[in-house]
Order: structure tokens, then sequence, then C-alpha cells
């Protein structure tokens, strides 16, 4: 729990931060006061003067904002709340140094800095990771199908495909390491698409609009590596009822094992059910009974589901690691965020054109519950998860919602058409709008996040 709650500050605080810095560099840039920069809403804790700028950790450690000048009578900004762009109340000459002086474009700048701050930070991220520990790749792109006889609908022609089979292009994407295979099929346009292999038929597939459809048929094809142990961890329950590196493992379960994939999925549904394996050891056969430990994951819509775990691992000698220069890592960094923009881009398309359920959307909960289980795994996991999400704070904040950055930006655009702004009331209740809209999806998200939390 505490680790949860500590790697969701950490992801959110950071993340605010550089967000919030955004907009401080650009307003200073166009010779806008800032008077104050809090990280965290509420009441002041704690802080310091420096530059001009009163800079404030705040009670509340969710959110955070920066308060420009001349916003100080924002109702949105709320007295000494959040970060308002929409323009003081009183219709007066500003100060050279408040935010409405300003021409649109410098004005413009600094809305948009955050968003632009989120995604470059996420960039640095994507190449740092690259830069310290490289990127793993594999080329084995042999696939195997799971549970092929129970396959229906636009899963059913997967069955056609042999067990071992080298994939070498989904539609028109090329594939050469099993790194590329997920991304092949997600990026795929949809509709009827052609699986080619280097030594197998093809195989014609119908794929569906959205992410979600498409993972779950991605589920059912894993890579095609033998049930050869590579690991045993110590003190596991694989290795306390004996299981030994090379062992092969040729049951699970009364079932019968193909390849590793199979052997992993039949683990993960028992857990803490005795499991019945049946191995050959150099020619042997044995028979042993191992109970699978108790683990959990995250499903596809973040629920929190039981799973088994052995403590074996698979044999990986395949696997090389790309190491990365400081400019290839840079480049490499930017070409992961602009996937990672696509894949949120269209996840947003298809949920407004309707083929995304609003129930995948999450909320702080289920962002709490990623943040601690990458932390977890490593620091390296938490950094990953933080680039994807500020992406994801960037595009979300680029929405044509007033009260978000994309909405004065909005205001922006129909200052310049109209050659003059909005008026204050009409800014104030297209903002009231744009909030009672915010209210309710994160009343919508938290809600979503509870029902998953129970099962529901």
């Amino acid at each position: 729990m505490l680790t949860t709650v500590f790697a969701l500050l950490v992801v959110l605080s950071v993340l605010i931060f550089v967000h919030e810095l955004g907009h401080y560099v650009a307003a200073k840039s166009v010779g806008i006061g800032v008077p104050r920069f809090s990280i965290g809403m509420g009441p002041r804790v704690t802080g310091f003067r420096a530059w001009g700028t009163e800079w404030i950790i705040s009670a509340v450690p969710l959110g955070g904002y920066v308060k420009l000048e001349g916003m100080e009578d924002d109702p949105l900004a709320g007295g000494e709340g959040d970060e308002g762009l929409v323009g003081p109340v009183e219709d007066h000459q500003p100060p050279p140094t408040s935010f409405d002086s300003k021409p649109i474009w410098a004005r413009a700048w600094v809305i948009s800095a955050g968003v632009i701050f989120n995604i470059i930070f996420a960039g640095l991220l994507h190449a740092g990771l690259f830069f310290v520990g490289g990127e793993a790749i594999d080329p084995n792109t042999s696939i195997a199908i799971l549970e092929r006889e129970e396959l229906t609908g636009i899963a059913e022609p997967l069955a056609n495909i042999p067990d071992g089979a080298e994939l070498v292009a989904v539609g028109e994407h090329r594939v050469e390491t099993w790194n590329e295979v997920f991304d092949a099929f997600r990026s795929a346009s949809p509709g009827s698409t052609v699986l080619r292999f280097a030594d197998a038929d093809p195989v014609v597939l119908q794929l569906p609009q959205g992410d979600s459809d498409r993972f779950a048929l991605f589920a059912s094809i894993t890579q095609y590596i033998e049930p050869v142990v590579g690991e045993v961890v110590e003190g596991s329950p694989a290795a306390e009822v004996g299981l030994q590196p090379g062992d092969r493992i040729l049951e699970a379960g009364g079932q019968e094992v193909r390849v590793w994939g199979e052997l992993v999925r039949i683990i993960e549904a028992h857990p803490g059910e005795q499991l019945g394996l049946v191995v050959d050891r150099a020619g042997e056969r044995l028979a042993l009974t191992v109970t699978p430990d108790i683990d959990t994951r995250l499903d596809e819509r973040t629920r929190r589901v039981p799973i088994g775990r052995i403590g074996v691992g698979v044999e990986v000698s395949e696997r090389e690691i790309r190491r990365y220069g400081p400019v290839a890592a840079l480049s490499r960094g930017g070409e992961q965020t602009w996937e990672q923009s696509a894949m949120v881009f269209g996840f947003l398309r298809n949920l407004v054109a309707g083929h995304e359920s609003p129930r995948d959307l999450g909320g702080p909960l289920a962002i709490a519950q990623i943040s601690g289980d990458r932390l977890r795994v490593g620091w390296g996991s938490l950094i990953w998860f933080m680039a994807f999400f500020s992406v994801n704070l960037a595009i979300l904040n680029l929405l044509p919602i007033p009260v978000l950055d994309g909405g004065h930006l909005l205001f922006l655009g129909l200052e310049a058409v109209r050659g003059r702004p909005l008026s204050v009331e009409q800014r104030i209740r297209l903002s009231h709008l744009g909030l009672i809209f915010v209210v309710g999806l994160m009343v919508w998200v938290i809600t979503n996040d509870f029902l998953r939390f129970f099962g529901i």
C-alpha cells in the first residue's frame, strides 16, 4: 500500500511540476508576471520566494498551478487556487506584465507550453531509458496460437496457423523482431489484413477498429518458445518440488503443453491450487505436483485479479541488447513518444466513434495501481509508465474543453477569427460548462475505478 501511494505521488508530482514549469517558463519568456507556483492544492504548507515568484508546496498533494499576473480575480482560479487562463473580470487596461496585455501568439505559447513540456519530458525519459539500459531485441518472430480449438468470430482464422510459423508481415508492416509484432498488429489498418509467413500459407484476418478488441485478438497469439525450463527461482514453489533447468513440461493440470505461453496461462489460472505437472527430464518422464503462489495483476480493465506463479523462467538466449548513443537514444525516444501519442489519439478517436468502451477509462485509483505495480518491478518500469502518462496528460489537456489548455486555445482561436475576445460573461459561461463536463468525467472514471476494484 505504501509503495502504491509513494509511486502515485512521485508520478503525479513530477508530471504536474513539469507541466506547470512549461507555463512558468513560457510566461517569463514573454514578460508575464508569475506571482505564485504551487505543487499541490489547498492551503500553503511551506515555500520560499525567488525570481519574483512565491514557490510553495500546498497541503493536498494532487494537482498544482501557476498563477499568472492578471489572473487573481479569475473566478476559475479559485482566488488562491487553481490555474486560470481566462482573463480578468474587470474591464480595464491591463498592465504590461499581465497575461491579457500580450498578443495572441504570446498567450497561445504560454497556454500550450505545459503540453509541449510534457511531450518533451516523455521523449527525454524514453531517451534516458534507451541510453542507460538499451533495448532488448528478440529476433524470434515464430508464433503459436493458444486454445485454437476455442477460437470463434474474427479470431477463428488464427486456427489455420501452424505452430512455429515464422511471421514476416502484418498487412503492409514487415516484422523482423518480436518487438515489432505487437506494434504491427496495433498500427495495422482495420479491416481485411493479411498475415504472411516465411514457411506457411498466408492467413487473412479482419482486424477490429478498437484497441481493446484488437488486444483481445492478439492475446490468442504467443511467441513460439519450447516449454523448457531455463531458470528456477530459489525458494519458489517450483524449486520446492524439484523442477530443474532443462526440464521440458509436457502436461500441466491434465492439459498438453505445446509452447511456453500455454504453460504460463495454465499456471496463472490456478493460484493457490494444486497443479499436476508431467516433466521430461533427460528422457525420463516424471510426475510432480506444485501449488502456485497467489499473485495479482491488472487485467485489461485495470481490475486486480489473482494469478498463479511457480517461479520458473524460460531460456531467452537469443535476445540481444541494442545499445544507443546519446543522439540515437534521443531519436529512438522521440519515435517511442510519437508511437504512444498515436496510440492515445487513436483510443480517443475510437472512444468517440463507439469502438471503445467508456468503461476502459481509468482514474486516480487505476493510476495508483499501475504506478505501484511498475515500481515493484523496478524504477525503469516506473519511468516508462511516467513517460506514457506524460503523453496522456499532454493530449488530454489539448482537448477543446474550457478549463483545459485546449479550451483556452479555442478561446484564442475564436478571438483571432473574430478580431476581438469573447466577453467575460461568455468565457465564464463556457468555462462553467467545461467545468461541469470535467467534474462529470472525474466522477465517471472514479466510479470505474471502484467498480474494477470490487470486480464489477
